[in-house]
């Protein structure tokens, strides 16, 4: 240690000219840094969904959701395998070990897929982009008064989800709400029977009029027939012209040679209705008591919030000139404020802790250089553990800045025990007359406090070290801190092996220090051996006082609340709306608008968006009978207050299974469990009344447990 000391010294210049470019290219590079709210705290996992509309749960399950489970199993790696099956969608949801290649898992589960033996009539299983722990970047609700909701889905598909879909971190914009473009010949049973039709002539007859069938049996299921001609010379291609494009057109076409009984063909008009229409909803959307569209912009592990935020607002904007009649808004899930606002919360309490340690630090020392030699020790600390949690691919989050702002204590013990040593030798050698020269004083008092101070930092790094050995949840959430901590002691002990003892000698080799003392230190000084004397004279009723309250913490601690992590003040809330099973469409968009209506009443509630059911490729596997109810708070009213005025109304509408919930503590339950409950129970066996009953049973004897 003395050699670094003393070769800080004579390169002394150089030294602080580093830790000058240390913090003008590290400030460039930690400003590009991914920002998020939290760490990313789910194990690897993949997620494969399959359509099959128009099977009931139970068909969904046998068909698909079972076999895809048998050929699944036993990957190299897997931890649990889930699955979930609503009508008409299987969804498997693979856990893997935590280290896992999450692409390398990926391919292995694709592999697997396609050996499936899977009905070729059904949708094709389908793996979901991997995504974030918190996975929703932010809500885009689209709503109108002058366009209708086939055309404004139309707009949302094909215009504004692929220009979001080429922001860097998007991994997926789902629609909930979209009305799919659909010709649609509805037709009346009285007039199949008077004519003499079948269904299946009538879908037969449909498909081959149009470009590309959906029956597989049909002709027109193979596109490109057309072919080619060839001449000694030439080939010419031949394309089909559809004829076809408007429901008018579709109702035209005959139905084979039939005819009505005034002798002129009978049309698939003369059967039914033929409409532009959209196929039953799946899943529906609600905007402020209106209907509209919700698109909700889903990142990748490695997106960055706060710039995928900005982009999606600055597409829109980019789009907006095109999309005349189309009301939009951004503000209803929003994670990029509570980051922006946590962000600032943590930069002004690091400011106020950083001018507190300036304050205390001239008062004690009474002399601004030593007090200036200690305050650059912060910042230097700081940024050169943010540089290695750069490279180790770290996103500036919470727990992040969280650690650093703990370890400010110890980064500036580091460099106030080290300049107030060599404070303290300076004044002492100029006292005696000495004539060792100031670089000696410099480097022994560096020196001679060093070793303790090398030893207090690893006593730090090690009391958190058993963070890193936490598992789950808690050591995702909590190893960020501690190593934001560890790395700002590590760097803070550097600093004050090289920076502090050159700073000092630039500073301090010529400047007044006889006559300096802090008369604040004097006077503590002076009281602090007043107070202490008659303590020690009374050691054991002090000893008796210290057990006293070391028994009445004991008592206390078991009956504090347990937490996994604080109560964040986040401004969006929202609410699950789930009805018994069976409930219909319209009911469920009736619930949703009143209490639209009664949310948006309440003071400090900005706006209303709400998804029912579910979308194609979304994250939500569930039935047209649950609802999240989403809304966001203006910052200036009283948060209690209004989350209270919220509870209240959620608890006004009885018969729902109904809860207010922050996204964050949704997602911790949802990694946990695979739901957002807070307890769950499994029942498992072959029988399905067998597990209806007892699932009863478990039901009722649950509801007597209190809370």
């Amino acid at each position: 240690m003395r050699w670094i000391v003393a070769s800080s010294l004579k390169a002394r210049f150089i030294v602080l000219g580093l830790a000058a470019a240390l913090m003008y290219f590290g400030f460039s590079a930690v400003t590009k840094m991914p920002v998020d709210a939290f760490p990313e705290f789910a194990p690897p996992r993949v997620e494969i969904q399959t359509e099959a509309p128009g099977l009931s749960t139970a068909e969904t399950e046998e068909i698909l959701t079972i076999p895809l489970e048998e050929v699944l199993a036993g990957l190299p790696g897997l931890d649990v395998m889930r699955s979930k099956t609503v009508p008409a969608l299987s969804q498997i949801v693979l856990i893997f070990e935590p280290g896992t290649d999450l692409f390398q898992a990926r391919q292995l589960v694709n592999e697997r897929i396609a050996t499936a033996n899977l009905p070729s009539a059904i949708g094709v299983p389908r793996m979901i982009p991997p995504l974030s722990s918190t996975s929703r970047a932010m809500f885009v609700a689209l709503s109108s008064d002058e366009i209708d909701m086939i055309q404004m889905s139309q707009t949302a598909f094909w215009m504004i989800r692929p220009r979001l879909m080429r922001i860097e971190g998007v991994a997926n914009v789902a629609i909930w709400g979209e009305r799919l473009h659909h010709l649609q010949v509805q037709v009346e049973p009285e007039r199949l029977r008077t004519h003499d039709v079948t269904l299946d002539d009538v879908m037969t007859v449909t498909a081959e009029a149009l470009e590309v069938g959906i029956l597989p049996y049909a002709s027109s299921s193979v596109p490109g027939t057309g072919g080619w001609i060839e001449s000694p010379t030439q080939r010419f291609a031949v394309s089909n012209i559809l004829p076809i494009s408007t429901a008018a057109e579709l109702a035209q076409v005959p139905v084979y040679d039939k005819q009505k009984t005034d002798g002129s063909p009978l049309t698939l008009g003369d059967l039914g209705n033929v409409v532009l229409a959209h196929p039953p909803l799946i899943g529906d959307a609600v905007i402020n008591d209106g209907e509209g569209l919700l698109l909700v912009v889903e990142k990748f592990p490695w997106g960055n919030t706060l710039e995928i935020t900005r982009d999606v607002e600055a597409t829109l904007r980019d789009l907006e000139p095109g999309l005349s009649g189309i009301e939009i808004d951004t503000t209803i899930f929003r994670p990029a404020t509570f980051i922006e606002l946590s962000i600032d919360n943590l930069a002004e309490a690091m400011l106020i802790a950083a001018g507190l340690v300036v304050m205390v630090l001239f008062v004690f020392l009474y002399e601004w250089r030593v007090a200036l030699v200690s305050v650059l020790a912060i910042p230097l600390s700081l940024m050169g553990a943010l540089l290695v949690l750069r490279q180790l691919g770290a996103t500036i989050n919470v727990m992040i800045l969280a650690g650093l702002v703990i370890a400010i204590g110890a980064v500036v013990d580091d460099a106030i025990i080290d300049v107030e040593n060599i404070v303290r030798r300076l004044r002492q050698h100029r006292a005696e007359g000495s004539g060792k020269s100031t670089a000696s004083i410099v480097v022994d008092a560096s020196v001679e406090v060093r070793g303790a101070i090398v030893f207090a930092t690893l006593i730090e790094i090690v009391a958190v070290s058993p963070v890193f050995f936490l598992e789950g949840l808690s050591g995702a959430f909590f190893r960020p801190l501690a190593l934001a901590f560890a790395l700002a002691v590590a760097a803070s002990m550097i600093v004050a092996l090289t920076v502090t003892p050159a700073l000092s000698f630039i500073l301090l080799a010529n400047a007044p220090l006889e006559g300096r003392e802090s008369p604040v230190a004097r006077w503590l000084h002076k009281n602090y051996i007043k107070i202490l004397a008659p303590i020690l004279k009374k050691r054991p009723a002090m000893f008796a006082t210290v057990a006293v309250i070391v028994a009445m913490g004991i008592v206390v601690v078991p009956r504090l609340g347990q937490e996994l992590l604080p109560e964040f003040k986040e401004r969006d809330f929202l609410m699950h709306w789930v009805t018994q099973p069976g409930t219909s469409h319209e009911e469920m968009l009736r619930i949703t608008v009143e209490a639209s209506q009664e949310l948006r009443t309440v003071p400090g509630v900005r706006n209303f968006g709400a998804h029912i059911g579910r979308a194609l490729a979304s994250d939500e596997v569930v039935g047209i009978n649950f609802t999240e109810n989403w809304v966001s708070i203006d910052p200036e009213v009283d948060y209690a207050t209004t989350v209270a005025a919220i509870q209240e109304v959620v608890d006004g509408y009885p018969g729902l299974r109904r809860d207010v919930q922050t996204y964050l503590k949704e997602r911790i339950k949802e990694v946990l469990t695979g739901t957002s409950e807070a307890v769950v129970v499994r029942v498992f066996g072959p029988d399905l009344d067998v597990l209806r009953d007892v699932a009863h049973e478990i039901e009722l004897r649950l509801s007597s447990v209190e809370g």
